[in-house]
Parts: C-alpha cells; sequence; structure tokens
C-alpha cells in the first residue's frame, strides 16, 4: 500500500559507498520501479497505471523524449519512467491543511527531495506579500489577480514566460498565443538550458534545429557513436534500441568522462538474455575523454579522414558532398592546420588512440552521432556540434538509412514546445502566419531567454513571472542570483502538478496554479479530451491520462491559459463567423487538401489582440490542433492523425529528402577554431549531473545505485590521484568553491558547502557532482557562444576544508 511522506530530508551523514555497477537495468530495475510505485501509488494503482504508460490507447509518459515502436511492449516503460509515473500518480496531496500547518520559512528550509515527495497540489493558493503563510484562494480571483498584474505592467516586456518541456502540445502554443497577445516575446525555456546548443549548431549547418534519424535509422546503424550522455539513467528505453542494432550488426563507441553500466552491459528484463543470460554488451570501446574534449575528438576523426582520402582515397561521399554541401575548403584546410599534440592534450588520449576511433568511422557504412548534456554545456559546446556535422557530412552520414544527428531530448515534449512557438526568437513566417490565423500583429522584437531572463528580474526589469511546469529556481544556474532576482518581482505564479522550490523561493506576491498531470482524466466539454507530444525524433502522437484527478475541480494547463487569454482579451472573442470549404486555392495560400478555413474578423478598434473563441478552445482541444494546423507546417489533418493510436512524422528536410534550409541551401561545412578547458593547478573542472534516482530537478530517491552512492547527495567524485595530490582523503568532507574570471579579469568565486569526496574513475583533473545541489557554483554569465547555454559541464572548481564555524560568526 502507499506510504506517506517522509518527514524529514535527507540525512546526508547516512551517506555510505559501494562499487560502481558495470550491468544497467535487469530485475534490479524492475524490482526498485515496483518498489516506489507501490509506496506513492499502492499495488492496484500502480498495475492500473503503468499498464497504460506509452500506450497508443495510454498516456505518454512524463519523463523523457526517447520514442516507442509502432509495435509496443506490454510494459513500454522504463525504470526511471515508472518513476515518474508514480511521482504523479502518487496518492498523496498536498492542500490547504498542508499550508496552513507549514508557514514559508520552514518550507523554504526543506530539501527538493522532501518538497516533492509531499504530494499533488489541490487547491489554488496565494502569498499575499509580508504574510507567513500561503492561503487558499478561489480559481476565478486567482486568475483575475493573475490577469490584473499582467494588465497592470507598463511594458509587456515586464512580463516573463517559462515553459517546462512536459507541457503539450496544445498547451504550449495556447500560451505562446497568450503571450505574444500581451506582447512579448520572453518565453524563456528548458531548452535554454540543455539543447540550445543543439539546435543553434544543427540550424546553422543543416537547416533545422532537430535530429535526423527515426528509430529505425538507429536500429539499422553501421555505427553509433554516443557521447556526452547517460542513456542508462536519463533514457533508459534507449537500452533497447542500441541492443536491437547491436544484434543487427553495429558497433557502439561511447564517450564520456565518467563510465557509465548502461553503456556496459545491458540486461533487458523482457527478454530471457536479459533476465538469465548475462544481458548484450554495449559498448565496444569507451572513450573516457576529457571534459570539454569532444570538440578535439570530432577534429580528430576528421582530420584522420581527410588524410587517408588525400593518401588512398575511397573515404569521401564525392557525389553527396557536390549536390549538396558547401564550405569543405575551408573545413580542409582547418584540419591540415590542426595538430595533433593539442588533440591529444584536449582528449587526453594519444593520436594512435584518436586515429583507432577515426578508423572506425572510416569504415562504417552508416554511422549516427547521439549526444546529450556533456556535449551542449560547455563554452564551446556549438563549435563542438558543427564538427559533429563537419565528420557526417564528409561521409554522407545525413539523409540515408541507419545514420544522422541524434540530439536526445529530455523532457517529453520539449521538441514539441518548440515545434509550436515556444521560442524568444521566432521566424518571421511563424509570426505571420500566427497574425493571419488571429488577427492581430504579434511583436517581432526578440524576447529573453532564460539567463537573460533571470538578468532582467535580479535588475528590476520584471514585474511578473509566470512558470508553465517546470521548476525554475532549482533548474537554473547560479542558486542565490536566481533566488534574490525572484525576490525582486511583484508576482510569480507557477502551473504546477507538485511541491517544489520555485514555490518557497517567491516574488513579492505568489500564487500556485495547481493543474492535471499526463496521467490524469481530463474531461471538457463532457468529453474526454486528449493532447500531443512530439519525441526526441520528430514523431507527433496523442495521450490521454484515465486516472481520476486529485481534486474535483483541478484545471488543465490548457483551460488555465484559455482563461487568462479570455480574461486578458475580452476584445478578441467568437472570431469564426462561419466555416467555409474549399478544393485550394494559392492565391490566398490555402493548401490543396480541402480543409477548412474559417472566416476572421480584422483586429477592432479596442486593440491589437488575439482573436478566437477562447471558452470553445478550453473544452475542445480538436479546435486548438485545427488553428495550430494552419499555422505550423506539417501539421495539416492534425486531428485526424492522432486518432486511434496513430503517429505522424513532422517534415524534415535533410532527413527526408536532402533539403538544407540554410543561407545558401546547401549543408555547411564550417572551420571552428579548437577550443578546450585549461584547468589550473590545484583546481578541478567539475561537471554537473544527474543521479540515477533522479530526472531533471525532480529527486525519486536517494540513491544512485549505478555509481554506488547510497542514502545521500552531497558528493563530489574526483580521479584517486587527484584526491591525494590535492593531500585529501576518501570520505573527507570538503567544500566546493567556484572559480570564474570574468572579461574584465575579476574573479567571482561561489561555495557549495559540505560534499564529501568519492574517488572515482573519471580523468586527471575532472570532477562531478549532483545538480540541483552545485548549480549554485555555475556563473550566470558562463555561457556557450552562440547559443547562450549555462556552462554546467565546465565549472573550475577547488576543494577546501570547510571553514571554522566559530570563524565565520566572528567574520
Amino acid at each position: 500500500m502507499a506510504t506517506k511522506a517522509p518527514k524529514s530530508d535527507i540525512d546526508e551523514t547516512g551517506v555510505t559507498v559501494s562499487k560502481p555497477k558495470k550491468v544497467a537495468v535487469g530485475v534490479p530495475a524492475v524490482l526498485h520501479a515496483l518498489k516506489i510505485a507501490n509506496e506513492q501509488m499502492g499495488v492496484g494503482r500502480s498495475v492500473q497505471t503503468l499498464a497504460l504508460v506509452n500506450q497508443k490507447d495510454g498516456f505518454d509518459c512524463p519523463g523523457c523524449a526517447w520514442p516507442e515502436e509502432d509495435k509496443r511492449h506490454i510494459a513500454e516503460f522504463c525504470e526511471n519512467g515508472a518513476k515518474a509515473v508514480a511521482e504523479e500518480a502518487t496518492l498523496r496531496t498536498v492542500g490547504p491543511a498542508f499550508f496552513a500547518q507549514h508557514p514559508i520559512d520552514e518550507l523554504r528550509s526543506h530539501d527538493d527531495w522532501w518538497l516533492g515527495q509531499q504530494g499533488r497540489l489541490t487547491h489554488p493558493m496565494i502569498l499575499d506579500e509580508g504574510a507567513t503563510h500561503y492561503r487558499p484562494i478561489s480559481w476565478d480571483d486567482a486568475l483575475q489577480t493573475v490577469a490584473d498584474e499582467i494588465a497592470a505592467v507598463d511594458d509587456p516586456d515586464e512580463t516573463v514566460f517559462y515553459t517546462s518541456g512536459r507541457t503539450s502540445n496544445e498547451a504550449a502554443f495556447l500560451y505562446q498565443l497568450l503571450v505574444r497577445g500581451i506582447g512579448t516575446n520572453n518565453l524563456p525555456d528548458c531548452s535554454n538550458m540543455c539543447h540550445e546548443s543543439s539546435g543553434s549548431a544543427l540550424t546553422e549547418t543543416i537547416g533545422i534545429g532537430k535530429g535526423t534519424v527515426s528509430i529505425e535509422d538507429v536500429h539499422d546503424a553501421d555505427l553509433l557513436i554516443v557521447a556526452g550522455q547517460n542513456p542508462g539513467t536519463n533514457h533508459p528505453r534507449m537500452l533497447s534500441a542500441l541492443e536491437k542494432a547491436k544484434q543487427r550488426g553495429a558497433r557502439v563507441i561511447a564517450v564520456n568522462p565518467l563510465p557509465e553500466a548502461g553503456l556496459m552491459r545491458f540486461e533487458n528484463p523482457q527478454t530471457p538474455r536479459g533476465v538469465a543470460f548475462g544481458g548484450t554488451k554495449i559498448a565496444d570501446r569507451f572513450v573516457q575523454i576529457r571534459s570539454g574534449g569532444d570538440q578535439a575528438l570530432f577534429q580528430a576523426i576528421g582530420k584522420h579522414l581527410l588524410e587517408v582520402e588525400e593518401r588512398d582515397g575511397g573515404v569521401l561521399d564525392h557525389a553527396f558532398l557536390a549536390a549538396h554541401t558547401s564550405g569543405i575548403d575551408g573545413y580542409r584546410e582547418a584540419m591540415a592546420d590542426a595538430d595533433w599534440p593539442s588533440l591529444s592534450e584536449a582528449t587526453g588520449m594519444p593520436e594512435a588512440t584518436l586515429r583507432g576511433i577515426a578508423e572506425e568511422v572510416r569504415t562504417s557504412k552508416a554511422t549516427i552521432v547521439c549526444w546529450a548534456m556533456g556535449l551542449t554545456q560547455h563554452k564551446h559546446s556549438v563549435a563542438t556540434l558543427r564538427d559533429v556535422v563537419n565528420v557526417l557530412l564528409l561521409q554522407g552520414n545525413i539523409g540515408r538509412a541507419g545514420a544522422g544527428v541524434c540530439p536526445v531530448r529530455g523532457h517529453s515534449n520539449v521538441q514539441g514546445d518548440r515545434t509550436v512557438g515556444i521560442y524568444e526568437k521566432p521566424s518571421e513566417a511563424f509570426l505571420a502566419a500566427l497574425d493571419r490565423e488571429f488577427a492581430f500583429t504579434a511583436p517581432r522584437e526578440h524576447g529573453f531567454d532564460t539567463v537573460e531572463a533571470i538578468r532582467a528580474m535580479r535588475d528590476g526589469k520584471v514585474r511578473v513571472f509566470m512558470g508553465m511546469g517546470g521548476n525554475f529556481v532549482s533548474a537554473t544556474p547560479d542558486t542565490a542570483v536566481v533566488e534574490s532576482a525572484m525576490a525582486r518581482v511583484n508576482l510569480t505564479v507557477h502551473v504546477s502538478t507538485k511541491l517544489n522550490r520555485s514555490h518557497v523561493v517567491t516574488g513579492r506576491r505568489a500564487i500556485i496554479l495547481p493543474t492535471l498531470g499526463r496521467t490524469d482524466r481530463d474531461r471538457r466539454g463532457g468529453v474526454e479530451q486528449r493532447v500531443t507530444v512530439e519525441d526526441s525524433m520528430g514523431a507527433v502522437h496523442g495521450s490521454r491520462g484515465r486516472l481520476a484527478p486529485p481534486a474535483d475541480d483541478l484545471l488543465s494547463e490548457v483551460a488555465i491559459v484559455a482563461r487568462l487569454c479570455g480574461l486578458l482579451f475580452a476584445d478578441g472573442v467568437s472570431p469564426v463567423i462561419a466555416p467555409v470549404s474549399h478544393d485550394g486555392d494559392p492565391e490566398r495560400g490555402l493548401p490543396e487538401h480541402g480543409e477548412i478555413e474559417p472566416e476572421r474578423r480584422l483586429p477592432d478598434a479596442a486593440g491589437n489582440v488575439p482573436h478566437a473563441d477562447w471558452a470553445a478552445l478550453e473544452t475542445d482541444y480538436a479546435l486548438i490542433r485545427a488553428h495550430l494546423s494552419r499555422v505550423i507546417p506539417g501539421f495539416e489533418d492534425y486531428d485526424a492523425r492522432i486518432q486511434k493510436g496513430r503517429t505522424f512524422f513532422l517534415p524534415n528536410g535533410p532527413r527526408d529528402e536532402r533539403r538544407f534550409a540554410t543561407v545558401d541551401g546547401k549543408a555547411r561545412f564550417t572551420a571552428n577554431p579548437l577550443e578546450f578547458p585549461v584547468i589550473p593547478p590545484g583546481r578541478l573542472l567539475l561537471q554537473t549531473l544527474r543521479s540515477h534516482d533522479q530526472y531533471n530537478t525532480t529527486i525519486y530517491g536517494k540513491d544512485d545505485r549505478y555509481r554506488g552512492i547510497h542514502g545521500g547527495r552531497r558528493v563530489v567524485l574526483v580521479n584517486a590521484d587527484d584526491v591525494a595530490e590535492l593531500r585529501f582523503a576518501d570520505g573527507e568532507i570538503v567544500d566546493l568553491v567556484s572559480e570564474w574570471t570574468r572579461p574584465d579579469g575579476t574573479v567571482e568565486e561561489r561555495r557549495a558547502e559540505e560534499f564529501r569526496i568519492v574517488p572515482y574513475s573519471t580523468p586527471r583533473g575532472n570532477a562531478a557532482a549532483y545538480y540541483p545541489e552545485t548549480n549554485v557554483l555555475v556563473p550566470l554569465d558562463s555561457v556557450a557562444d552562440v547559443s547562450g547555454t549555462p556552462t554546467s559541464k565546465a565549472v573550475i572548481v577547488r576543494l577546501e576544508r570547510p571553514r571554522d564555524p566559530l570563524a565565520n560568526a566572528i567574520g
């Protein structure tokens, strides 16, 4: 049966350490998943709920964005997916009585794990300025308060609207319309902190900010390079795809500073081989690269391929290069100038090893490169990913079966949210289509990304902050700066399913709007509604929750946004006069598939606001999909294409027809100066990462069993030789102090206290520790070139013994 929420925080004094695992998943993963599911949901609810995860007539997992095959397993979920579902479908609840019992100061003192374990939010709550407790507020009053505060700003850019990657396509499309109707493009999202570097590099080089492979391509690849990614923890269902590829003869190269169990061996619990016969070895070669050395690795591969081509020929795909690419001469010159000693220094590997890796690429018939945050959260991440593309282009490994780029997304709809308009820098084509559809003029000036939004709040330039899901305070860098910035905002609003730190680190006033989760039944207008999501490979499918919500009057994200639109855009109501069928009219821009095209009225004198029947959109999500289908190419016949569990793929020029929407219509080679972190003497380069009992900022439990950490989270993984050289000891408690040099030469320090040293297999000079505990060390202004992504994988730190408490008190 389900158990009660914990009464206390994690006791970090109880941490124990064992040997890291060399195999992932298997029966232990099943048992652990069922244990957490039972604790949160009880046996009966667990069976009912888990049977619907990722099924065609069920709901999309609220965890990662890895795609499903068309033919589904009975259990189409992984261990961490089961944990994500259990967290959302928990029987624990947080209502007005909880907030009456716990003052805000007490809630702020708890850790992220305790806050998240309390249960589902059930009632709108408001924290008045100067109040000690949240108090309940009606839905009408809560939404009117939000609308009044937004309407009172002097400039629309004094508002910021954040989006989490769990938000559905329908809610996200309506949300971006709300924001642009208000008059701003301030739409920061979690992509800004993870795969923004991927989007920046891919859009520039191949014309689309997404991957170019399908799940079938993964199965059919000859070589898969998995770089800066830990699928055993972050995308466990990916291991099944890698296993299938291995069974078809593929080789896998794992590139990472830490050895990860999931890339060593996979025991698939749904096969006899996985349960009883030792599973499948995944990585044929483990490349233990220095953190930040990935650009040098791909330059080494490219340099070797070009040298062998020059000597022997037969390496490059000359037909592809001539027909579909530009810039190869500049790239060839840059690689000729690259020197092997620098490439070896950056990677930590000798030239012979680098050439051996490159030989595997040379002999591969079809290569896919997969990556995640290990490549995207460095200062030179965009340059690194340009060099990934360079290597693939040389052999024509984009736009053919079993080959391409595969940025593996985290949140279950983070890619879909960007597709439907959650972006601070929208294209003119998108805005023009939005204008036509809703009879208004959207703002054209670019808005704030996540880092820019924090700077604006810090500087007192933001009056209203609204978060659609997520945990902004814990997800962002430079925690002390973020918390101080939030306190300067007049009103912070969070649409959430569970309690988190962003609810207790607030503006002068704060409102919590509880919402339906992915697992909850969503009945509007007398009909059960479905929403849609886009997976990491551009496939769109439906999701419909089946569980009774934790409170009868909970609103969906769609309903919350639609009601706010109705309050703010009262003059933009019911623009549709009558539907008009058509057979296509190119002069009017109408497609030739006979869809229904509504007549629209022009904006009236009351103001420039979007026009829609907001009440109708709240009760019929198909109407939102109809609007969306007329704004964004690829969504034609949207509603019909998701019926009966069907999936459809969005257009992808590079994948579908080797069409590249770049500045010159070609896939573009780029010449990128080599960059890599230089670690000062006596310092370490820290990367922040997740534990196995964690998904982004959601902490499921106290363990990281694959890495041998049990009962706590405040640990720092350090090479044993570095521990000795720095004159520390295994198990010693230290403070982590980050050092960042600003462009003007000023050195800034930040401190995270009391971490236990754990000797670990990592390259000399590298270290690792869990976020969000270490986000305090990441400087707000230390961001990737071009993308602006925080450099959470490249933090220079020193280890210090804790300062004397008496000395601290004296000052």
